[in-house]
C-alpha cells in the first residue's frame, strides 16, 4: 500500500512531503550588501494601479550571479516606489533588513517554492539569471493571494 492510505506505523518513514518548485520573474527593487557587491535580491511586482509590491527575497547570491548583478544595478533615483517601507530579515520577523533601494528597471528570473500567504513568496526564492530583454511592465502583475504564473 502506498500514499495516504498507508498505515501509521511507530519508527517508520512512509510519507514524503514533495514541495512544489517553479520558475517565474520579478523585478528587482532593492539589495542587501552595495551596489557593487550584492548579497541578497528584494523582488517586487506592478499591482493593477502601478504601485511595485514586494513579493519576496532571494536567498543569498552566488558570487558569479553577483558579479553579473553588479554591473547591471542602478541607485534608485528620488520618489522609489518603496522610500520609507521597512523591510524584515525574515518571515515573521521584526528585526529590519537593511537594504539599498535600485532603480526598479532589472527583470530577473528566480525558483520559488510556491507556498505564498497575500501575494508573497513565503520562502527566499533562488536567483537564476537576469532577464535583460525584459522590461518590468512585462511580468506577471502582482495579484494578493493568487500564485504568479511564469511572465
Amino acid at each position: 500500500m502506498r500514499g495516504t492510505g498507508q498505515r501509521c506505523l511507530p519508527s517508520a518513514r512512509a510519507l514524503y512531503k514533495v514541495r512544489r518548485r517553479d520558475t517565474t520573474e520579478a523585478v528587482i527593487g532593492a539589495i542587501t550588501g552595495t551596489l557593487a557587491r550584492p548579497q541578497m535580491l528584494v523582488l517586487g511586482r506592478f499591482d493593477d494601479t502601478g504601485s511595485l509590491r514586494p513579493v519576496g527575497r532571494s536567498a543569498p547570491l552566488r558570487p558569479d550571479a553577483a558579479g553579473q548583478l553588479s554591473e547591471q544595478l542602478a541607485p534608485a533615483a528620488p520618489g522609489h516606489p518603496w522610500e520609507g517601507v521597512r523591510f524584515t530579515t525574515s518571515w515573521g520577523s521584526r528585526a529590519p533588513l537593511d537594504v539599498v533601494l535600485g532603480q526598479p528597471t532589472l527583470v530577473a528570473e528566480i525558483d520559488m517554492d510556491t507556498a505564498q500567504d497575500r501575494g508573497a513568496w513565503r520562502h527566499p526564492v533562488r536567483f537564476v539569471r537576469l532577464r535583460l530583454g525584459r522590461a518590468p511592465n512585462d511580468v506577471a502583475a502582482f495579484v494578493e493571494g493568487a500564485v504568479p504564473a511564469a511572465g
